[in-house]
This record gives structure tokens, sequence and C-alpha cells, in this order.
């Protein structure tokens, strides 16, 4: 593999990667480059808004004919909301497309490719495609198995308790880590919990724009169009609440965004405390006792609201039954350098694991220090 190409290529996916508004499209970046000098970059930016391959023409002029074009996905090749790229690419006069896998989404995979040889245009893939995958995964599942791409949110003290016996629970971890979640609600289409959270804890769950911002200090800048005059996207906050117990007065339903409620059987006699709110409620097909069925659930987030990403942010009980659910891809454990007691409340509710065969396998992927605590992110590797 040509090591200048796998540099352009670096750059195209990196020019894609802190950009966090395109849901449900996927994070696409483009560099096209001439005679070895990038002369324009580009990426995808809002659902309507040109796709990455036309904002890196344009800013490559006429200076595109003839040049490379290092694109992280597959062009498109169908009208949607705005034109093909091919054709771009084609009317351009680029003379070679290099992309780093194809769109799994059915109405290119693949054609696009053939679209751009179908008119002499060279077509060079794969190239860095584990890295290109790993910049959509919510998108690419979502696609293959119609579910989004979950990550299970956790704060714990180092003796793996979460509150206090009482409930308390403010503050495990310190400012630096907690605004580090921020980054992760960002990047999420949505964020869930459950209605318990809601009755015990009164969150938020929303994106907070002084402390996004505070998430280049731990590591990691924040998103390139996280702020749109003053104010971050804010994902679709959903809960899951069977019996539709949330208070109409609770916090998360008087703050900007979508609320959306998960109810079990109809509660159409609860549904007018809802009447002045913003909620939107939808029904899901429940299992024993009632509860929302959690991968029905999972499945209309990403058909009916084009859910990639989903953060979850529960307490131990919906925690764990999504995990033994199969339908958490990755944990992301904050650790507070702290002690609980044995009288504190455990990380997860997982039953049933009488023995180490039965065990939740983890492959740990990162670990990093951030101001006094810890992060660790791990994916399921025996879900």
């Amino acid at each position: 593999m040509n090591s200048t190409a796998v540099s352009f290529m670096n750059m195209a996916i990196s020019a894609a990667a802190n950009v966090f508004s395109t849901t449900p499209n996927p994070r696409v970046g483009c560099v096209i480059v001439r005679d070895g000098v990038v002369v324009g970059t580009g990426w995808h930016e809002k659902p309507g808004l040109p796709h990455a391959e036309v904002n890196a023409l344009r800013e490559a002029g006429e200076l595109a004919r003839g040049a490379t074009a290092y694109v992280s996905l597959e062009p498109c090749c169908h009208h949607g909301r705005t034109p093909p790229c091919t054709d771009a690419l084609i009317t351009a006069g680029v003379t070679e497309v290099v992309f780093a896998m194809l769109d799994p989404n059915p109405l290119v995979a693949g054609k696009g490719a053939q679209a751009l040889r179908d008119a002499g245009v060279k077509v060079t893939w794969p190239m860095l495609e584990d890295e290109a995958r790993a910049l959509n995964r919510g998108f690419i599942k979502r696609m293959d198995e119609g579910l989004p791409f979950v990550r299970c949110k956790l704060a714990m003290s180092l003796d793996g308790r979460t509150a206090m016996a009482s409930g308390e629970s403010q503050w495990i971890t310190g400012p630096a880590a907690r605004a580090d979640v921020q980054r992760l609600r960002a990047e999420s289409c949505a964020v869930l919990t459950g209605v318990n959270t809601v009755l015990s804890d009164n969150p938020s769950l929303n994106v907070r724009p002084e402390q996004l911002l505070a998430t280049a200090t731990v590591g990691a800048s924040p998103a390139r169009d996280s702020l749109v005059d003053g104010a971050p996207r804010q994902p679709l906050r959903v809960i899951l609440d069977s019996s539709l117990r949330t208070p109409p007065e609770s916090k998360i339903l008087s703050l900007p965004g979508d609320v959306l409620f998960l109810v079990g059987a109809p509660h159409q006699q609860q549904y007018g405390r809802f009447k002045d709110s913003k909620a939107i409620i939808r029904e899901v097909a429940t299992v024993a006792g009632g509860r929302v069925d959690l991968r029905a659930a999972m499945a209309l987030l990403a058909s009916e609201f084009n859910c990639n990403e989903v953060l979850l942010e529960a307490g131990p009980t919906l925690g764990g039954a999504m995990i033994q659910a199969g339908l958490v891809d990755e944990v992301i454990i904050y650790i507070g350098a702290k002690f609980l007691g044995s009288d504190a409340l455990p990380l997860l509710n997982l039953p049933g694991l009488r023995h180490m065969s039965d065990h939740v396998g983890l492959e740990i992927v990162d670990v990093l220090g951030i101001e006094g605590d810890c992060r660790i992110t791990a994916r399921l590797i025996n879900r």
C-alpha cells in the first residue's frame, strides 16, 4: 500500500472524525489531490447540505480536473436530498477515486464504484477500511442489522459501586470526567435511559456547550460543528417507561431538544398528562411483566428515528438487561478514585451468572487517565 496514498486517506478520514451532526447520514471526508498536493478538502456537515466530495471539489475548483479524490466512503450514486456525488466527481474531471470502504446502504453498495468505472474513472478500494468502519460503526450496523450501535456509559468507584445505599451518587468522578461525557452525548443520535433513573435522579441528559468545549482539555477536540450560534445539537432523549410514570414536570422535558417515550401497553389515560409538552410517545411490543421489549425498542430507534448511535445512561437494572440482551456493543466506564463500601449499589444487575463460563466477556481497547479519574473503553465480545 502506497504510504503517500495512505496519508491522503488518513486526511479524508480525519476531516470527518469530529463532525457529529450528519445523522442519519454517515460521517464522510474527502481530499482532492493533484500532482501530490492537496487542493481541496471537504466533509459532510448536515443532511440536506452538500456531501464531502462536493465541498472538496468546490475548494479545488479547476484544479480538480485530472486529480485524484480520496474519500472515506464509496461515493453515492443516487438522488436523495442532494444529487449523486459520482456525477459531481465525473463532471469535475477527476481521473481517479480512492475510497476506504463500500457503502453498506443498499442504494449504493458497489453501484457508486460502477458508475465511476462506466465513466472511465479509475477506482481503487479498500484503503484503511478498518479506520473508516470505526468512523461509522452506527451507520454500518443500522444498514446491516437494523439496529443502532449502543454504547453503555457507566461511572463507578474503585470498588465497583455506583451510588450509596441511599441512592446518593453525586459525584463519583470529577468535573473533567463529567465533561468528557458531553462528547459522548454530542456524538450520539440518542441518549437512552429508564424511568427509574428519571424518577430517582431527574437528569437532563443534554449536551452543555461549556462542558463540551472543555473536552479539549482531556485529549479530545470538541466537535467541529457541535455548536451553532452557541447552542449544541441535542440528541434525541429516549425514556423507556412501560407504564408512562415520568412526571410531566421532569427536567428532561423542559430543555431544548426532542424527548421520546417508549411505552408498553396502551396508556391512553396517561397521554393527557403530556398534552402540553413536546414529548413523542410510541408504543412498543412488551415482554413478561409488561416491560418494553428492548430489542423491539432498539429496532424502532433505527427504523423510525434513523438512530445510528445510541448512548445508554441508565441504572444497573436497565444497563444489565441491555447487556444480557446482547444489545450493547461497547461500554465506557469512568472510575472515580474512591471506595464507596460494600453497602453501596453495584455497577450492573446481571442475574443468572453462576459459573465462570457464564461471564460477559470484554476486550479493553483504551484506558485514559482524566485528571485523577480513569476512563476504560471496552467492547463486548461474547454477546
